[in-house]
């Protein structure tokens, strides 16, 4: 990814899960595939004076948990709404836009192929400008909210984006006209105003918001021991809930078991270490039994079922591209 840290705006495709999570800068975006055979994604960037735009596009369905910076005002929309894209277990309508709240720790759902888009802004840029085309004070809410504004509006907002994402695509060099990037931030700025001051919104409801808390400790919990894969009821006393509640929390947000989840987890964690492990210190087994794997056959299974490839492939592709 050294073409994105030298270049402001540009695009690029990715064949490898990890690289595409990674280039992700604008927030902590972990991925969770049941499978990811034949993964393929595109990100699109744009940087401006005081907004980030990004444009996601993905092939195969997941489990993503985004952990938003709170020195930033995010947010975030479906582009394609069939199949259906979810927030925190809630299915997102055609031009609904999700108004994060800062520091936010959000899961997002996609039931197969998508396509997303991301506007990160300064606080104090979106208050001068909610001030200044409406007379007041924009600030982020407290709790995320679905906002629903009118089919003109949220039209508008992916119509603005999405040219600034062609732009970044086809001509960066453009962008780098002040001219140029000061009518997009306008226009965008214009757009997201509009959006943000509807009054029509999906409010998460108390229960809702005590099942995100859950599964924020939840997710603290498998952060914190990437060594262990818990039984379900120590799992739970260490969070402090029930089994069906836990239960019941991981099929709202993640559609799967707990179980499941830390296995795909630390699967992930197990290739990320093969691409960068120096093959001299380290074994397959031994990073296996790092992150919990103690059966080497089985680990070796479910492996090559979500990846398409054995470890000990992995680790030979790593050795010949690393630098």
């Amino acid at each position: 990814m050294g073409q994105r840290r030298m270049q402001r705006n540009g695009t690029a495709r990715f064949t490898d899960a990890d690289d595409y999570r990674a280039s992700v800068r604008e927030a902590k975006f972990d991925l969770v595939f049941n499978s990811q055979r034949d993964f393929q994604a595109q990100l699109t960037w744009l940087e401006l004076r005081h907004l980030r735009l990004l444009r996601g596009q993905e092939n195969l369905p997941r489990v993503a948990h985004l952990s938003l910076a709170s020195d930033q005002i995010f947010v975030a929309f479906p582009i394609r709404h069939d199949p259906r894209q979810l927030c925190d277990g809630v299915e997102l309508q055609p031009g609904d836009i999700v108004f994060h709240s800062r520091g936010e720790r959000v899961h997002q759902r996609t039931l197969g192929p998508s396509r997303w888009g991301l506007i990160a802004l300064a606080p104090e840029y979106l208050s001068a400008g909610g001030k200044a085309l409406t007379g007041f004070d924009l600030a982020a809410p407290l709790v995320a909210r679905i906002l629903r504004p009118s089919t003109v509006d949220a039209a508008h907002l992916l119509r603005v984006h999405a040219s600034a994402c062609r732009l970044a695509e086809t001509k960066p060099g453009m962008i780098a006209h002040p001219e140029v990037a000061r009518a997009i931030e306008q226009d965008l700025l214009h757009a997201l105003v509009n959006c943000l001051t509807s009054s029509d919104a999906h409010e998460y409801s108390a229960p809702k918001r005590h099942h995100m808390e859950i599964i924020a400790r939840f997710e603290d919990v498998v952060a914190t021991h990437s060594e262990w894969q818990p039984q379900i009821p120590e799992l739970c006393s260490t969070i402090g809930v029930t089994e069906r509640t836990l239960r019941a929390c991981c099929t709202e947000f993640l559609a799967m078991s707990p179980n499941r989840y830390i296995r795909l987890k630390h699967l992930n964690m197990v290739r990320a270490a093969l691409r960068r492990v120096d093959s001299s210190k380290a074994t397959v087994g031994d990073l296996a039994r790092s992150y919990g794997f103690s059966e080497l056959g089985r680990f070796a299974g479910l492996y090559r079922t979500v990846f398409g490839e054995t470890p000990s492939t992995t680790l030979r592709s790593a050795r010949i591209t690393r630098p």
